[in-house]
């Protein structure tokens, strides 16, 4: 098998090269993306391919089920650098459809480490029980959840303190809701992108569950 994968990593290398003779000598140059993609590790949603985009195009980081908690430092880390030093313009908040880690959430099975993970999403089923409760059919309401999930973590990610002082500072920044069809290969749009502090309390104030 992994005889395969390098014999496939060399063959698509000599296709880049044929395709286009200098791609590898500029991408040894100054990364300089102006997307950050924060994705779930699903192996069937592959960031790049999704948007078309050749490496040194796409900053990514993924993590199950597509979280940007404030305590975790490996995504704050990643966003900093994007925001900070590479000055992305967009953040993207992909989640997908039939989400395996939003359904372990609060499925009611015990898995050990990512049940502490997966915690915010339980707090975001909790905090939206009445929607949820509401549609009858289980994968019409795991995908829903899949959709309040990301709207949190656009939420979480246009709150933090890199991008508020982005925002402070003139920085051109907009963080972007998607979900991820598996069976189509499109995205949706969730229309919960966020370009200032502004905009933010708007979202907070739509997305907040009422009584």
């Amino acid at each position: 098998m992994l005889e395969d994968l390098k014999a496939n990593n060399r063959a698509w290398a000599a296709r880049k090269i044929a395709d286009d003779p200098h791609f590898f000598q500029r991408l040894v140059g100054q990364q300089a993306p102006e997307y950050l993609w924060i994705g779930c590790s699903d192996s069937r949603v592959p960031a790049n391919e999704i948007v078309d985009l050749d490496p040194g195009e796409l900053f990514v980081h993924r993590n199950v089920a597509n979280l940007a908690p404030p305590q975790d430092a490996n995504y704050l880390s990643v966003l900093q650098f994007a925001v900070d030093v590479i000055k992305v313009k967009h953040v993207m908040v992909v989640g997908h459809y039939g989400c395996g880690g939003v359904a372990a959430a609060v499925d009611g099975q015990r898995r050990g480490l990512v049940d502490h993970w997966l915690h915010p999403i339980r707090e975001v089923h909790h905090d939206h029980r009445h929607e949820l409760e509401a549609i009858g059919e289980d994968r019409a309401r795991l995908d829903r959840l899949c959709e309040l999930n990301v709207v949190r973590q656009v939420r979480n990610v246009a709150s933090d303190v890199f991008v508020q002082d982005a925002w402070a500072r003139g920085q051109d920044l907009q963080v972007h809701g998607w979900v991820y069809a598996l069976d189509t290969g499109l995205v949706n749009d969730l229309d919960v992108t966020v370009s200032d502090p502004s905009g933010l309390a708007d979202l907070i104030e739509r997305s907040t569950p009422q009584g």
